[in-house]
């Protein structure tokens, strides 16, 4: 959460640091602020979207510095307002910093610098570090002059201070050819140029400068100059590291002609599916070859329970992969939620897998369980979108998705290739065991039809658009489902939620007769995943039952099944495919109805109000 850009080099900085905000606006849009160095540091901050930053900085016409600092905020402590928009400044306004993550102690270090004499102008905990990194410079003065070593001393001594969080940036004028970061359970990752360095939070900030990346791993800090730089841990140890390549282009983060990412994005799916499965499938003898767990392959064999843990979207795939998983390939399934499993006290052997999934990589909370699964034992992986992000880099083994950068907060892309993920791993799995070989040709041939079958539907869109519209005045709308579709229903309810503001609620269908039914009447729409699957007869039930209390009806089902048009107010029909892959399918009109709603309300679905695209903070 939060985007940071910085950059030294020979340009001038200023429309470098503007375009990596934009480029960086889906982490937090609460706030904004530049800080470039020239003779002093110039700031210039701003509440609201970039476009109020750039308003601001009509007046900047005169400040050519080629090092600076630049923030996008999604607000932790103190509201969003132009104090406490980074970057923050020391007392003198000679440091300037921006900050990702949360300094939990700041409370104390607050008080301490106060008797000291330190006056504070925001709430945020981030102006904090700018005093403290102050302080530490003047105790450890000694009375000679300070270089930029000493600097980046008092930076290092002042993080060893902190306890929490932090992906920083921080210049002063006092030592004008350094920018030093750092990074603790906050991503940094540094793109390398000729004669010229950008640091970013993201890597879609860099991309148009260079392909060439450092990424700095927890307690380690670097300090850039035009010439170099120098990677060291918080203790002071030196570090090695590799230069690696980025794999995808500027052009990947452009909106290709559509009105928003997230539409972009989902035009994007069919060829999501056929990335996330070039050079995995094994047509012939039905396997799937994911080169990622191959060093792990014969571990893998001995796994008698498997540990999902994810947040958001992630966990709702997580939800289905269980179903996938126990049926094909019969291995025992837990799904937690990251945020909750961290506060376990899990019970975890060497026979335990525990899986992350997490399209940035980055997801505090799902870090922590890895790490805590890891200390247990027990084999630790990953399927992640992010090439060289912290789970990437932690976990045993793994999978990329291979989805392409994804801008918009909603995940619609990546929750599709996480699906078409794990299908593939209970391939592999279920291959290695039981599953005979024409079952694993079987689920082959129909995942090599799902990106013609997931175009269909996109062509659809009008029809589906018609129907959204219909529905957009709904204060509250229900999602049910069964089985394989009950995690669908949970994810096209959030999906409502997050960018339309419209209350909604996913339930198991066969849970509404147990308190939820209360709520039906005629103002109550209920949007049920109910393809031609094994559980549709008990799913049509539920659905009689809503129609019995004026409750209206949008049903989601399989093509052909045109009885449900009698029960139903509204029919959205998709094609036929395997009832484990049925998921990938239902879940693409529930993306374009709760798109369609969103813009007919005047929402921006790609930065929908108090989220951010990647939670890297508790």
């Amino acid at each position: 959460m939060c985007g940071i850009v910085g950059y030294i080099g020979k340009r001038k900085a200023l429309p470098i640091l503007v375009d990596g905000l934009k480029r960086l606006e889906y982490r937090g849009y609460d706030s904004a602020g530049v800080a470039v160095l020239d003779r002093d540091i110039e700031f210039s901050r701003a509440a609201g979207k970039i476009s109020a930053l750039e308003d601001e900085l009509r007046t900047f016409n005169h400040v050519n510095g080629l090092i600076g600092i630049a923030h996008t905020r999604w607000a932790t402590h103190g509201p969003p307002t132009k104090k406490n928009a980074h970057p923050h400044k020391d007392s003198h306004g000679k440091i300037a910093l921006v900050h990702n993550g949360i300094i939990e102690n700041y409370s104390e270090l607050r008080e301490e610098l106060k008797t000291k004499g330190h006056v504070f102008l925001s709430d945020t905990d981030t102006e904090v570090l700018a005093h403290l990194i102050e302080q530490t410079l003047e105790d450890e003065g000694n009375g000679h002059k300070r270089t930029a070593d000493d600097f980046l001393h008092a930076v290092r001594l002042s993080l060893k201070r902190v306890c929490g969080t932090f992906g920083i940036a921080v210049i002063s004028s006092d030592f004008p050819d350094v920018l030093i970061t750092a990074r603790l359970g906050s991503p940094i990752v540094i793109g390398v140029g000729d004669d010229e360095y950008v640091i970013a939070s993201d890597a879609s900030a860099l991309i148009s400068h260079t392909k060439n990346v450092i990424y700095l791993d927890d307690n380690e800090i670097c300090a850039i100059s035009r010439n170099g730089y120098h990677i060291a841990s918080l203790e002071n140890q030196v570090v090695s590291k590799t230069i690696e390549e980025i794999e995808w282009g500027a052009e990947e983060v452009q909106k290709n002609g559509q009105p928003h990412y997230m539409m972009k994005e989902m035009f994007e799916q069919p060829e999501v599916l056929l990335n996330s499965m070039r050079g995995r499938v094994d047509k012939e003898n039905g396997l799937a070859v994911l080169g990622g767990l191959q060093d792990v392959g014969n571990r893998l064999r001995e796994i008698d329970r498997i540990i999902i843990v994810a947040c958001g979207s992630a966990y709702y795939a997580g939800l289905v992969g269980e179903y996938m998983l126990e049926e094909y390939a019969g291995i025992p399934v837990e799904v937690e939620l990251g945020s909750e499993y961290r506060y376990r006290k899990p019970v975890i052997n060497q026979n335990t897998a525990v899986l992350a999934i997490s399209q940035s990589g980055e997801t505090a909370d799902t870090l922590a369980a890895i790490r805590e699964g890891k200390m247990k034992g027990a084999l630790t992986l990953g399927i992640v979108n992010t090439v060289g992000s912290t789970i990437a880099r932690e976990t045993d083994a793994g999978v990329y998705n291979h989805a392409g950068p994804e801008i918009g907060v909603a995940s619609t892309k990546a929750y599709i290739s996480q699906l078409t993920i794990l299908a593939l791993f209970t391939l592999f799995l279920g291959r290695q065991r039981n599953m005979s070989a024409v079952t694993g040709k079987r689920i082959v041939e129909e995942l090599q039809l799902l990106p013609e079958k997931i175009q269909s539907i996109l062509d659809q869109r009008e029809q589906i658009r018609d129907i959204a519209l219909s529905y957009k005045d709904t204060k509250n709308a229900f999602y049910i489902g069964r089985k394989y579709c009950a995690p669908i229903a949970y994810e096209g309810a959030l999906k409502l939620k997050e960018i339309s503001y419209i209350h909604a609620e996913g339930y198991t269908a066969g849970e509404l007769k147990h308190g939820p039914i209360a709520l039906i009447d005629e103002t109550m729409p209920s949007i049920v995943v109910c393809p031609k699957d094994s559980v549709f007869e008990k799913t049509k039930s539920n659905m009689e039952e809503i129609r019995a209390r004026s409750g209206k009806l949008v049903a989601i089902t399989t093509e052909g099944n045109t009885g449900i048009e009698d029960i139903a107010n509204d029919v959205i029909y998709i094609p036929k495919s395997l009832e484990m892959l049925t998921p990938i399918l239902a879940t693409i009109p529930l993306q374009l109805f709760a798109y369609y709603i969103a813009v007919e309300k005047g929402n921006d679905p790609d930065k929908p109000r108090n989220l951010a695209k990647s939670v890297t903070v508790e």
